[in-house]
């Protein structure tokens, strides 16, 4: 790397053929450049420069002298200089360094020369700032530093420093500090000072004056002289700076504390060093007025002096005040590592409390966790937490690969029980560096005012485990918060910011937390003879919630999802599986879903992310990571509209986390659904769904004119160079880009040209009546395309709105002007202010798809527009694009730039609405024979959902369109949903989707509860069955979603279903849903059992299928049983129709007996039996058959059959196939040998959902 250029750094580089006289007169105008000092300072600085470097001037030419200045500005990356070093010396002091840290960069050598001043005092607007930090100070700028030695004689002094590293601050380059490697060598010596000898006490008798009797008050400064055993950081608290000295007896462990305050005394931190010995003279004695303690303070006239046995001499006390209390020093602090980490084993004992050991320990930094919390990685294996003491020089020398020494540090094993040990420092604690690193790592400085870290940490006065965890929980809400404008980390955040992490985390610890804990008594913490803090006892913590990535929380669900969902998993809750054919499992297996709550999860989830809309038409909570399709809906049924959400942090602890599984294969039995090399293809789509109410909104972004005009104009520039082609004219699009320039130009809009430069924004009110759902349309090509033929399928939404009102000018984004009122006589006018239209939405406009419902009122915003008329010149006529004009005139194309802003329901606007043109139907009117609507619109609760085959026919090609753009399933299945009016309910309406509108529609699931809109009603010819179908113009709206847990529901087979008699079945399709009948079993009218081919369901005898033309392969099959038995109340009597399990429940056959049958039919093929009702004429004969057929024939007449039994059942919509559909029909009865002939109604069957013993 080059030197930075600089006008000394010039001036000190030798130029080829220079004269020495020349070489010196630059260097000494170098010098006195950089220090400000005068030529005998300068001399004597190059005099000491050469003496220092042991080279002469000729061989200084590849150095130059660097200002402060010009190390802040031009010095991007961490450097290092060593003038004495040589090329050996530096590269085994970074292979030391390698050794530890493999994967980091090395400090790059630079051959700079620093010369400067060394101060305690930092330069501030008015005043000198002293703050226990030294700087180094030139004539051009200052410096903080950090030493590994300091000596008070250097300070002030003109100094040269032979090693030292710069380190830059990460983020910025006009701002580092220096780590001084090496002692500075001083340039001119100061005077030498003489001193006399000093009467001192030592600590023992010192101590005792502490609680001296009135004897020695007149004793009014003392000298004392001891061993530094312990110091303290330097603490600022209630805007005092100060630490204490801990001086112990040469023989002894007595010790006393040395309270120091004094601005000038602060630097003594950096001169004492552990286990030397000092002089401090003048001490006096005080009381701490928070703790009653008493101690010994510095005076002004106090000085820090290097102890020496010839030039002190001791005092003495008299006798009478031995035996007054003393300090000492905890033998235990003292243990070593070793032996503290020989007890992990046994703490693993399950105890309610823990406590926590002191240890000295010296390692290597070899990761910065999180400097503001003041967390760091040691030796590869321990976290180092120095948030319980402040921070040390603010964190500066505390880099990967720095040497650090911890005295009397709490070691905590397993605070979290995925954590490793952490070595925690208190106010007792001593943190040494030792040596500095050789990599090249940016500084990172530790905020101590307004540290949000900290701030908790002293609030809640947290034990060690929930601090951690603390840490963890605000990193990751650090995550999701930054992703917001102009917000870097959590200790910089605004204040608006750091309230919204507030908001999130005060709640979560007032639960951890429990009231009324001790507050932190910080000098009973440093002075004690006891000690107490919060390090010391500590217990491992579960953590009571979590808020992971969303890629990894959509990880953890998808993988739950699949072992609760796999193809055998769904055997096991659905037995019947074992009785379908191949192409009924596949189908069955092709769509299935799993759905999350917070406590599925350990710890409990907590949803954190901010709020957006997507242009695929659907809302997204995301964090950095991914983004999650999400369902928002209101307690109270109602649609969720409020766009003014988007862009808020929402947190969510009530919610489903759904993962909907996609699953192509080709299994041929329920045999190999164990084997994966028949699963073809996995897909998942994740969702999550909530209620607005359960939602906390812990950050609300500002309202920002100037993004609506950052909107518009990278929409108008997408537009320019974008090649779709869409409906709406090049031409106007451009006019309202250049809106905002036209508000200087002459053409601005006519009506008051004040208001105009004022506006910001042109805005209208409109009134949504009907919406149509997301499809994919192709559009004519507009007269802007250039003549371009063919067509341009879009995905797109459209919706019938009414103008409310006239446009406004709004000098904000959604402020809505002089709103009109809205009253009943406003909404039935049909002035042109209220004309109707169709709005077009595609491309960026379809986010606002979500936000989008029938009767809601909205403002329709265009950015950085004055011109009133922008909506008319937007609108276009019908024959422009491929749309179907459903009697409207006009239809807008809306801009991507527009804003929509929702305003409220319509019914909550005014006191009365009037009719709308569209209207909620009920189910039951739906179903009704004399409804004759073929558009429809209702709402309903999903009561079960299956894949069914497709009918084929003929498609409209909207729905052609749909398929060629994609699928989520494959093209021959429909969705058919059973919704019904509420749970429980008899009237069951059938709803069928083509899958090719699923990759659009969210939440249809069972349970739910959803708004179905302009779907089809249809009438099928033959059974007269109702049912509905989406169609291209159709909609829906998950207004309720569905519970996690579907047992308090009563849906399909888990509902506890209504019980009646037979006689209240009525033939009407909607008469009657699910029920319950205590019922006879009369007589089995027929039993089929038969084995069928899994792939192409002929019969499957002897291991084989039947099928020869042509031939069938296979050598699966499945076992198909059917009965059709009579069962009566004393009120009537119906035919049931039971398959498979239900046969073998209807035959009270074991599981066991019914396996023996399905062997006997496999090696067959099939078993059919006939019986004739129980009134049949007397002394009909039967044909011979085998001793299995007759066992089972005589089952079916057995009182082992025909008894009580508990009969689940639903009306079957289709007539008995034994009688012509008619009003009746005539029915042979014999009763004591005489024949009746009786007219009868027509029978309609029963189908059986469950067969249970009678009680």
């Amino acid at each position: 790397m080059d030197p930075p250029g600089s006008a000394a750094g010039e001036a000190g580089r030798g130029l080829p053929g220079a004269s020495l006289p020349a070489l010196e007169r630059q260097w000494l105008q170098a010098l006195r450049g950089i220090s400000g000092s005068d030529e005998e300072a300068a001399g004597a600085a190059l005099r000491c420069l050469m003496r220092g470097s042991q080279k002469d001037l000729l061989q200084l030419q590849g150095y130059s002298l660097i200002s402060v200045s010009d190390l802040q500005s031009q010095q991007r990356m961490p450097c290092c200089s060593h003038l004495t070093w040589s090329s050996d010396e530096f590269r085994e002091w970074v292979r030391q360094g390698e050794g530890v840290l493999s994967n980091q960069r090395r400090l790059q050598r630079t051959h700079l020369i620093l010369v400067g001043y060394l101060t305690d005092e930092r330069l501030g607007e008015k005043e000198k700032l002293v703050d226990g930090s030294l700087y180094v100070r030139d004539n051009t700028g200052e410096l903080p530093c950090t030493l590994l030695r300091f000596k008070l004689e250097w300070l002030g002094c003109l100094l040269l420093f032979p090693s030292w590293i710069y380190i830059p601050k990460a983020g910025k380059s006009t701002a580092g500090y220096l780590e001084i490697m090496q002692d500075p060598i001083q340039v001119m010596p100061g005077p030498e000072k003489t001193l006399d000898i000093l009467p001192v006490f030592y600590p023992r008798q010192a101590a005792q004056l502490l609680n001296a009797r009135p004897q020695y008050k007149e004793i009014a400064k003392l000298n004392v002289a001891g061993e530094l055993c312990r110091l303290s950081t330097i603490l600022y608290i209630h805007q005092n700076t100060f630490f204490f000295i801990f001086l112990k007896c040469f023989s002894s462990a007595t010790c006393i504390p040395v309270f120091v305050q004094r601005s000038s005394q602060l630097v003594w931190h950096h001169v004492l060093q552990l286990g030397q010995r000092y002089v401090l003279t003048a001490l006096k004695t005080a009381c701490l007025k928070a703790s009653g303690l008493r101690v010994f303070i510095t005076s002004s006239s106090s000085h820090l002096l290097p102890y020496c046995t010839e030039r002190v001499k001791e005092q003495s006390l008299d006798s009478t005040s031995e035996g007054s209390p003393t300090v000492s020093v905890s033998t235990k602090a003292c243990e070593q590592l070793s032996s503290s980490l020989e007890l992990e084993e046994e703490a693993k004992t399950v105890v309610p409390a823990r406590k926590s050991q002191m240890i000295s320990y010296a390692g290597t930094i070899t990761q910065v966790l999180n400097a503001q919390a003041g967390l760091y990685e040691l030796d590869n294996k321990f976290t180092l937490c120095l948030a319980y003491q402040q921070m040390l020089n603010y964190g500066r020398g505390l880099r990967p690969g720095a040497g650090v020494e911890l005295q009397d540090v709490h070691l905590v094993q397993k605070p979290l029980a995925a954590s490793p040990s952490v070595l925690g420092a208190c106010l007792r604690s001593v943190v040494v560096l030792k040596s500095f690193s050789p990599c090249s790592t940016l500084y990172q400085p530790v905020a101590l005012f307004g540290n949000f870290y900290i701030q908790l940490l002293l609030r809640f006065n947290l034990s060690l485990p929930l601090y951690i965890w603390l840490v963890s929980l605000l990193e990751t809400f650090e995550q999701r918060f930054c992703i917001l404008p102009h917000q870097q980390s959590l200790h910089c955040l605004t204040h608006q910011a750091q309230a919204a992490a507030e908001k999130f985390i005060v709640p979560i610890l007032n639960v951890l937390v429990p009231l009324g804990k001790e507050e932190r008594n910080i000098h009973q913490e440093i002075l004690a003879e006891e000690h107490h803090c919060p390090l010391q006892q500590y217990q491992i913590l579960e953590p009571p919630c979590q808020i992971p990535p969303f890629s990894l929380l959509s990880a953890m669900a998808e993988k739950k999802g699949w072992e609760s969902l796999s193809p055998l998993q769904q055997l096991n809750s659905a037995p019947e599986l074992c009785n379908v054919i191949a192409e009924e499992l596949n189908r069955r297996l092709a769509w299935s879903y799993s759905s999350f709550s917070a406590e599925s999860f350990q710890p409990r989830m907590v949803l954190l992310g901010w709020l957006d809309s997507s242009s695929s038409g659907s809302l997204k909570l995301q964090d950095r990571s991914k983004a999650v399709p999400c369902i928002i809906f209101h307690k109270d049924g109602r649609p969720f509209a409020d766009t003014s959400l988007v862009g808020c942090l929402l947190q969510v602890e009530i919610f489903q986390f759904v993962i909907e599984q996609f699953l192509r294969s080709d299994f041929p039995s329920w045999q190999q659904l164990g084997s994966q090399e028949h699963i073809k293809e996995k897909k998942t789509r994740p969702c999550v769904q909530f209620c607005f109410e359960d939602v906390e909104i812990l950050y609300t972004p500002e309202k920002r004119a100037s993004e609506g005009r950052r909107v518009n104009e990278r929409t108008s520039s997408h537009a320019e160079g974008d090649g779709s082609k869409a409906a709406e004219p090049r031409s106007q699009e451009g006019r309202i880009s250049g809106a905002g320039r036209a508000e200087s130009g002459a053409s601005t809009a006519e009506p008051s040209q004040g208001s105009a430069v004022e506006a910001a924004c042109v805005s209208r009110l409109f009134l949504v009546t009907q919406k149509e759902g997301l499809v994919w349309r192709n559009y004519l090509p507009t007269s802007g395309d250039g003549g371009k033929g063919g067509r341009s399928a879009q995905l797109c939404f459209q919706a019938t709105v009414v103008w409310m009102g006239s446009p406004e000018l709004c000098k904000n984004l959604g402020e809505t002007g002089c709103r009109q009122e809205f009253t009943t006589f406003a909404l039935q006018e049909t002035s042109e202010a209220q004309q109707k239209l169709l709005l077009l939405f595609l491309r960026k406009s379809l986010r606002w798809f979500p936000f989008l419902h029938p009767d809601h009122l909205y403002q329709l915003t265009i950015p950085q527009c004055t011109d009133l008329g922008v909506f008319d010149q937007l609108c276009c006529s019908p024959a422009q694009g491929n749309l179907n004009p459903l009697r409207r005139s006009l239809f807008l194309p809306v801009p991507d730039g527009a804003l929509l802003h929702h305003v409220g329901c319509i019914s909550q606007l005014v006191s009365t609405v009037p009719q709308m043109d569209r209207k909620l139907f009920s189910i039951a009117e739906i179903l009704s024979s004399s409804f004759t609507g073929s558009l429809v619109s209702f709402s309903g609760l999903i009561v079960q959902r299956t894949l069914v085959q497709s009918y084929v026919g003929k498609k409209s090609p909207g729905e052609v369109l749909m398929q060629q753009m994609g699928n989520l399933l494959t093209r021959d299945y429909t969705v058919k949903l059973r919704v019904s009016p509420t749970a429980g309910a008899s009237e069951v309406l059938d709803v069928y989707i083509e899958t090719a509108f699923l990759p659009y529609l969210w939440g249809l699931l069972p349970g739910a509860r959803i708004l179905f809109q302009n779907l089809q009603r249809k009438v099928s010819i033959r059974f007269k069955n109702v049912y509905c179908t989406y169609i291209m113009s159709s909609c829906v709206s998950v207004l309720a979603a569905a519970p996690h847990d579907l047992s308090s529901l009563q849906l399909g087979a888990a509902s506890a279903p209504s019980v009646l008699h037979l006689s209240r079945i009525t033939p009407e399709p909607s008469g009657l849903g699910q029920a319950q009948v205590a019922c006879h079993v009369t007589c089995v009218l027929s039993l089929s059992l038969h084995w069928s081919c899994s792939l192409c369901n002929c019969i499957f005898t002897e291991g084989r299928c039947s099928r020869y033309n042509p031939p069938c392969l296979s050598r699966t099959g499945v076992c198909k049983a059917r009965a059709r038995i009579i069962v009566e109340d004393g009120t009537s009597e119906f035919v049931v129709v039971c398959k498979n399990q239900q046969v073998q429940k209807v035959l009270a056959l074991s599981a066991k007996e019914w396996d023996v049958v399905q062997n006997h039919v496999k090696n067959t093929g099939s078993i059919g039996i006939q019986h004739s009702e129980v009134n049949t004429a007397p002394g009909q004969t039967e044909e011979r058959e085998d001793l299995f057929t007759w066992y089972l024939r005589s089952l079916c007449r057995s009182p082992v059959v025909c008894r009580p039994v508990l009969l689940t059942f639903r009306p079957d919509r289709k007539p008995s196939g034994d009688h012509e559909a008619g009003l009746g029909q005539l029915r042979r009865f014999f009763s004591n040998g005489l024949e009746f002939l009786s007219q009868t109604r027509q029978r309609w069957n029963l189908i059986c959902l469950d067969v249970q013993e009678a009680t």
